[in-house]
């Protein structure tokens, strides 16, 4: 495989989208969502995304080529899931590196699994159940510095966390707040030693604006959608996510991994394609945004490819705001 560049399809031989970037034993590991070509349909159910697998990318540096380990986890190896596998993510505790992933059990409800592996190119072994108390999809976990783990998730719509309001699922609810009530914010949950299952019962993330306020649900320039990522930055916690219907990358930082997170900004302007997904790495002390667009497709949306370009920061801890085809 070629070596990699800036805003440029990561491999091409496969779609690929929702990258996860990890630094593992001094290599960099990605851990995408597979696209598949298929003629489903294309709705905001997401029906069109119809991922089966997971394969794991990995480079040396910049100046190697990119390494497929191949299938690293189907769905017909997970008891519990019957469609689906969506965004994922990785981490490493306890001498094992953990799989997370979202998918539809056998009654249609998005929950979100783990799987274990001896090595950050697995293959990994899914656990025979779902995690108890858990919901949604785009799971993304952070490991602080104490080794007290966090799962960030949730997305809206095909993510269906609108129907999780009550705190239990209700298939007909359909809509979130009203545009001028606090907007849906992702959930949080402390991870148990074991990495399997949750300490606490998941609680909402608040982001506001820079005088404490709520960001509401009408404000869709601004508002969580989908897509959190987690990562520290000079003592404080950033919180990433996708705004979904206007297309952009932004965030909010706070000095609580659990918020409230204050916003700050755009970090990535909208892409081709209609889903913004990404991850942020520190690598060889330079800090990288991985995302994905549809490209490679011609702007199919359910055939996208992950891209990675370069992150920087303003000296007052800012992230300076990236636009994917404007750099030279």
């Amino acid at each position: 495989m070629n070596h990699p560049k800036p805003n440029q399809p990561l491999v091409t031989h496969i779609y690929t989208a929702d990258p996860s970037a990890h630094v593992f034993e001094g290599r960099l590991y990605i851990y995408p969502s597979h696209d598949l070509d298929h003629d489903g349909p294309d709705n905001d159910n997401g029906d069109q995304y119809a991922m089966e697998d997971y394969h794991v990318l990995s480079l040396e540096n910049f100046d190697s080529p990119v390494a497929d380990h191949g299938e690293v986890l189907h769905l017909r190896d997970i008891p519990w899931a019957s469609s689906q596998l969506w965004a994922p993510d990785a981490a490493y505790k306890n001498n094992l590196y953990y799989l997370f992933f979202p998918a539809r059990d056998q009654d249609g409800i998005f929950r979100i699994g783990a799987a274990t592996a001896s090595s950050p190119a697995g293959p990994f072994k899914p656990e025979s159940n779902y995690i108890k108390g858990s919901y949604s999809i785009d799971p993304a976990v952070f490991v602080d510095e104490d080794e007290q783990a966090y799962m960030y998730f949730g997305g809206l719509w095909g993510g269906q966390l609108e129907k999780w309001q009550t705190g239990s699922f209700d298939p007909l609810q359909t809509g979130g707040p009203p545009a001028d009530r606090p907007a849906l914010g992702p959930r949080v949950a402390l991870l148990s030693g074991d990495m399997l299952s949750f300490k606490n019962k998941p609680q909402e993330i608040s982001i506001v604006d820079e005088e404490g306020k709520p960001i509401l649900a009408g404000d869709e320039e601004r508002r969580y959608f989908e897509g959190p990522w987690v990562h520290k930055y000079n003592n404080y916690y950033y919180l990433s996510y996708s705004t979904g219907t206007t297309h952009k990358l932004v965030y909010g930082i706070s000095r609580n991994p659990l918020g409230p997170f204050t916003f700050q900004g755009t970090i990535l302007t909208p892409v081709t394609g209609w889903t913004t997904h990404h991850s942020i790495v520190r690598f060889e002390d330079k800090w990288y945004l991985f995302y994905h667009d549809s490209s490679l497709s011609g702007g199919v949306n359910h055939k996208r490819c992950v891209k990675f370009t370069e992150l920087k920061y303003n000296a007052d801890g800012t992230i300076q705001t990236i636009d994917p085809y404007g750099q030279a």
